[in-house]
């Protein structure tokens, strides 16, 4: 079995957890660095997580997989928060900080700069909406999502 394929096993087994809780997933990695392996849960609410929210989902999570047994390795689970500079990796995480400070890296150029930071406006299938400042004068950007290298959330000066 692949490590993508037992990627979503893994989210699968945690998706019923996260709903029942009105927590949505961020991010899941299963990964090896220096010797061990990793099971790093990223979850997040409306209105943000905390440190209780994270031990629920390590509490539920931790004993569904010490029930199922889908992982063969010895691992260490880990659950918290994004971060405030979290980057945004799917659909979801975007509707869901729509409104809110961005940063936007980009594959190529559009008018003439290969990144942008503002507030996140719209969101589609194809494009996503910025506004942002340009000598204290704001201004709409559509960016392609077919274009952007890379969106995480940013604190706004």
């Amino acid at each position: 079995m692949s490590l993508d394929t037992k990627v979503e096993e893994l989210k699968a087994i945690l998706q019923p957890i996260l709903d029942q809780h009105n927590f949505y997933l961020v991010d899941l990695e299963f990964i090896h660095e220096r010797g061990d392996w990793y099971l790093r849960v990223y979850a997040d609410k409306q209105g943000g997580i905390n440190i209780d929210d994270c031990a629920v989902i390590s509490e539920e999570y931790g004993e569904k997989l010490d029930e199922l047994n889908p992982i063969d390795p010895a691992y260490y689970l880990e659950v918290s928060s994004p971060g405030a500079e979290r980057p945004l990796k799917n659909d979801e995480s975007l509707s869901n900080n729509v409104d809110d400070y961005v940063h936007v890296s980009l594959y190529q150029k559009q008018d003439g700069q290969k990144a942008f930071e503002g507030t996140m406006t719209e969101v589609t299938d194809t494009k996503i909406t910025l506004i942002v400042k340009v000598k204290n004068l704001k201004k709409q950007v559509e960016i392609s999502r077919d274009n952007i290298a890379k969106i995480r959330l940013a604190i706004e000066f």
